[in-house]
């Protein structure tokens, strides 16, 4: 049986993330890209004796079109990566404030039964020569909200590319192995139903 699992990128520059997504696709690097229009791409995978269906969904991600809402993709994500640009601070502060909206309480119409995976990924560190983003806030930024992390150059680095969406898909699955755990059985759920009539019933006499 086949899980689709959907992913949701989100950084300020659009070309940076296409570039992760291809480099895991096809292990192709291409730097420039159309940055006005959003990419769903699909992916079939075998990961730990699953088959997998991977959807990740790439957003328009220009600064004037970027939206904090999130609501749409809080319900259709089963997990997030979030990168920025090393080399670039506001690309970071961006990063910041959609990890806040991620991990902020969620409200009774937006309510998960478990907390969305989360990656953040710091990228272009070959360019660590006019870095602007320490490692160390990237770190620290992962370890308030939860979130794995790492740097990495999708233009040099295609196996560390690969091992990071192999890491946040085993954090979906391990999620969604928690919530088959928090989801009772129908007989389970039948059999506490009755008890609770009936047990209403035995007292009332």
């Amino acid at each position: 049986m086949s899980n689709f699992l959907h992913l949701k990128y989100s950084e300020k520059s659009v070309s940076v993330t296409k570039a992760l997504t291809v480099r895991f696709l096809t292990k192709r690097f291409i730097g420039e890209y159309a940055s006005n229009f959003e990419s769903i791409y699909k992916k079939h995978l075998c990961l730990e004796r699953k088959q997998l269906n991977l959807e990740i969904y790439d957003p328009c991600s220009q600064t004037q079109k970027a939206k904090f809402s999130l609501t749409s993709e809080l319900h259709w994500a089963d997990g997030f990566v979030i990168v920025y640009d090393i080399s670039n601070r506001s690309s970071f502060a961006f990063a910041k404030a959609l990890i806040y909206r991620i991990r902020e309480p969620q409200t009774s119409h937006c309510k998960r039964a478990v907390e969305s995976a989360v990656f953040l990924v710091g990228n272009k560190r070959d360019l660590c020569h006019v870095r602007e983003v320490g490692w160390e806030e990237g770190q620290k930024l992962a370890l308030d909200n939860r979130c794995q992390f790492c740097e990495l150059s999708a233009a040099e680095q295609s196996l560390e590319v690969e091992m990071m969406f192999i890491r946040i898909i085993k954090d979906i699955l391990i999620n969604f192995k928690l919530k088959e755990k928090r989801r009772p059985s129908g007989s389970k759920s039948m059999a506490k139903l009755i008890n609770n009539v009936f047990g209403k019933r035995r007292k009332s006499v």
